[in-house]
């Protein structure tokens, strides 16, 4: 089959490199460490992921909250987690589907996300920042920032110094 555009002949296999579409990486791999502290009062950290890209509006992929607190009072302290706030939360209505998951203890979770699929959206060809921060009651509050590029994927590192310990992202097809 052939497609015939002002003057010009392709093949319909090759006529898709003439159709704007979303670059090759699609999924991001994400590990986020939290840390086990040793303070007199402990509550899990709130959590935001998301994804910033410049000239385009940020996405949030994951907020983790007490979402399961009577009369809705768990969003009350999503504030605290301030640049995700001003950035994308205080536009959202909660609990988000695909986004809200409950708080998490210390330890390493994963998360992937795909593109099409919940909150991630297909990545068009240009740099990327993931974002993570973290805020606690009685706590402190911590933001990392991994850059990336599509279509170029790869893996970036961040590692926190109080709220968060290690995160890493690998960025792939």
């Amino acid at each position: 089959m052939q497609i015939r555009l002002t003057g010009l002949t392709v093949t319909a296999l090759g006529a898709s490199a003439l159709v704007a579409s979303p670059a090759g990486a699609q999924t991001l791999d994400l590990t986020i460490t939290i840390p086990k502290l040793s303070v007199a009062e402990y509550h899990r950290p709130y959590v935001a992921v998301w994804l910033e890209k410049e000239g385009a509006a940020p996405r949030s992929l994951a907020v983790w909250y007490d979402f399961d607190m009577k009369a809705n009072e768990g969003t009350k302290w999503l504030r605290d987690v301030r640049q995700w706030w001003r950035a994308a939360g205080r536009s959202m209505s909660f609990p988000a589907d695909g986004v809200t998951g409950a708080t998490r203890a210390p330890g390493t979770h994963k998360l992937t996300f795909t593109a099409g699929r919940g909150p991630m959206p297909a990545l068009s060809g240009g740099k990327y920042t993931l974002v993570v921060e973290a805020a606690r009651e009685v706590g402190g509050r911590e933001l990392l920032r991994l850059p990336f590029s599509v279509p170029a994927g790869g893996t970036a590192t961040a590692q926190g110094s109080g709220e968060l310990g290690a995160v890493r992202l690998t960025v792939r097809r």
